[in-house]
């Protein structure tokens, strides 16, 4: 069995959560140094943490999905995303963001339900979703039918940058992310580039809201600020 001193431990951690492409539990953790508390563990990941954070480090050791996890900093995105290996294809449509915001806060729901909140169709919408892993199957309504039921992945809170659930973003945060990726997609086409070739980039017939919906939104708006509230 391997032993180890407290700054061994912690550049043991570092080089963990540096090679793992998802984010690493403390009870992964501890399962590895097995001689190390909890405590010890986590008082490492502080450590750790401070340093990045003393250092002015373009890195930081996030809490995300569960686990620790190496991450760029936010206040960086823009140049992430203006460097040209960043494909702009990761980015949800609106009609996508708005169907997993109203998965996320009234999980678990059926499609039928989130389609009587929204207005609309969301087969296309919900297979997309699914297929990028941020929604999943949780299970059978007990109603006749047995429908599916819906909810977040794991990938979900990755890619937010969530810790758990109860970290999730008031509907505000949610717009104003809409609102920013809609900013970073008019800046290949003022330099004259191709549009956007991403399968969200584009509104299917699946995604677009039928003139009774429009009040729907609004609807929606105020149920999930409800959910969040309560």
């Amino acid at each position: 069995m391997l032993s180890l001193e407290d700054h061994q431990l912690k550049s043991a951690i570092e080089a963990l959560v540096f090679v793992s492409g998802n984010p690493v539990s403390l009870d992964r953790l501890k399962g590895i140094f097995e001689e190390a508390s909890a405590e010890q563990i986590e008082a490492q990941v502080r450590l750790l943490q401070q340093e990045y954070n003393d250092r002015g480090s373009g890195l930081m050791i996030a809490e995300v999905a569960g686990g620790y996890q190496l991450a760029t900093r936010p206040e960086l995105f823009g140049w992430i995303r203006k460097f040209k290996t960043v494909r702009t294809a990761t980015r949800l449509s609106k009609p996508a963001l708005e169907t997993l915001a109203i998965v996320a806060y009234k999980q678990p729901i059926t499609r039928s339900e989130v389609e009587a909140i929204r207005g609309v169709n969301i087969g296309g919408i919900m297979r997309n979703l699914m297929e990028r892993r941020l929604v999943k199957i949780v299970g059978k309504k007990d109603v006749p039918g047995k429908p599916m039921m819906y909810g977040t992945s794991l990938e979900f809170l990755q890619y937010f940058g969530l810790k758990d659930l109860s970290a999730l973003p008031t509907l505000k945060e949610f717009q104003e992310l809409e609102a920013a990726e809609d900013v970073m997609e008019e800046v290949p086409l003022a330099l004259g580039e191709g549009a956007d070739t991403s399968p969200f980039a584009e509104t299917t017939a699946d995604e677009a809201l039928s003139p009774e919906a429009a009040e729907t939104g609004t609807r929606t708006a105020a149920s999930l600020e409800e959910n969040r509230s309560g």
